[in-house]
C-alpha cells in the first residue's frame, strides 16, 4: 500500500485539532446571546465560521477525502465532548456544590439542540467540501475566492435550514425563523470574506510547504467512504 495514502502530515493533524476545538468552543460560546447592533446572535458566531475556513483550506490542499476525514474526526470529538458533559451534568452535585444551575446552563446541552447541531454540522460541512472540490476541478484550480465564498454560502445555508427549525420550532415564533436563519448565513459569510486575504495566504503557504495541490478526479464523494 502506498505509504503516502495512509499517513497524514503534521499540518493536517494541527488543522484537525483546531477544527475540533472550534466545534467544541462553538457549543460552549453558543450558550451566550450577544448583540451586534440590533441583531441578536449566539456567541458561537465568533468561532464557528473558522471551521468552514479550515474545511476550505483542507479541501483545497489535500482534497475531498482528507476533508471527509476532517469532518468525521471533528464530529466524533464534538460528540464525545457533548456526551461527557451530559453525563457530568446528570450526576448529582456534592452537598456543598451550589452552582448546578450555572453548570447546566453551559454544559447541559438539551438533546434536541444537540441532535439539531450534529445533523446541521454534517450536512453543512459536507456540502461545503463537495462544492469546494467540484468547483476546483471545474475551474482548473482558479478563482479560489469565489469557490471559498460560494461553498460557505451553500454550506452555511444548509446548516441554518436544518438547525434552526429542528432546534427552535415551537420554541420561538415560526415567523421569526427565516430572518434568524438569513442573518446567520449573512454574518458567517461576511466573516469569511473579511478573513479571506489571510485564508489565501495560508492556503498558498501550506501548498508550498506540503507540496500538495490535490484535484478530486474520479473521487468517491460518499460521506461514509473512509
Amino acid at each position: 500500500m502506498d505509504k503516502k495514502t495512509t499517513q497524514v502530515s503534521v499540518l493536517f493533524m494541527l488543522f484537525s485539532i483546531l477544527f475540533a476545538v472550534c466545534l467544541i468552543l462553538a457549543n460552549l460560546l453558543g450558550t451566550k446571546q450577544i448583540a451586534l447592533g440590533p441583531i441578536s446572535v449566539t456567541g458561537g458566531l465568533i468561532i464557528f465560521p473558522v471551521s468552514y475556513i479550515i474545511n476550505d483550506c483542507v479541501c483545497e490542499v489535500w482534497g475531498y477525502s482528507k476533508a471527509r476525514l476532517l469532518i468525521w474526526t471533528g464530529f466524533l470529538m464534538n460528540f464525545f465532548f457533548v456526551a461527557v458533559c451530559g453525563i457530568c451534568d446528570a450526576i448529582p452535585g456534592a452537598p456543598w456544590w451550589d452552582n448546578d444551575a450555572g453548570f447546566h446552563a453551559i454544559f447541559g446541552l438539551a438533546p434536541r439542540i444537540a441532535l439539531a447541531s450534529f445533523a446541521a454540522f454534517l450536512a453543512g460541512s459536507f456540502i461545503n467540501a463537495f462544492v469546494m472540490s467540484r468547483m476546483k476541478v471545474m475551474s482548473k484550480g482558479k478563482r479560489f475566492s469565489a469557490r471559498a465564498i460560494t461553498s460557505t454560502v451553500l454550506g452555511e445555508s444548509a446548516d441554518s435550514l436544518i438547525f434552526f427549525p429542528l432546534a427552535f420550532y415551537g420554541v420561538i415564533p415560526t415567523a421569526a425563523l427565516p430572518e434568524l436563519m438569513l442573518w446567520q448565513v449573512i454574518l458567517k459569510t461576511a466573516y469569511e470574506i473579511v478573513v479571506l486575504p489571510l485564508t489565501i495566504r495560508v492556503v498558498k503557504w501550506v501548498k508550498r510547504h506540503e507540496k500538495e495541490d490535490v484535484y478530486d478526479v474520479d473521487v468517491n464523494y460518499s460521506i461514509f467512504n473512509l
